[in-house]
């Protein structure tokens, strides 16, 4: 059964950056390498949306306004997912899960909080 633990969530004065972890276990370096991965998240009385992915063959793809803000790569070897987000804003609050798709198989991590508060 994949896991998916997030990390590096917290409270930040906006403006500020934050960088976030996701380690998977419980599949296979092949699976992880070419399985879609990515980010969502949800602010508070908002749905939940996709932030960044990253497919094997399709490349890293950003939501609309965090493309010059937010970077999401991914280490194989660690079988871990990053997201390094810059010039956080106060409607980048949410709780930011790790997500990946291999197949028609979806998982997600159980999340993180990110707070950005003066």
């Amino acid at each position: 059964q994949v896991q998916l633990v997030e990390s590096g969530g917290g409270l930040v004065h906006p403006g500020g950056s934050l960088k976030l972890a996701c380690e998977a276990s419980g599949t296979t370096f092949g699976i992880f390498a070419t399985a879609t991965v990515g980010w969502d998240r949800q602010g508070p009385g908002k749905q939940r949306e996709l932030v960044a992915s990253e497919s094997f063959t399709g490349g890293t793809k950003y939501v609309s306004g965090v493309e010059d803000r937010f970077t999401m790569s991914k280490n194989n070897h660690k079988m871990t997912v990053y997201l390094q987000m810059s010039l956080l804003t106060p409607q980048d609050t949410g709780v930011y899960y790790c997500t990946l798709r291999w197949r028609s198989e979806d998982y997600w991590g159980q999340g993180t909080q990110v707070t950005v508060s003066s």
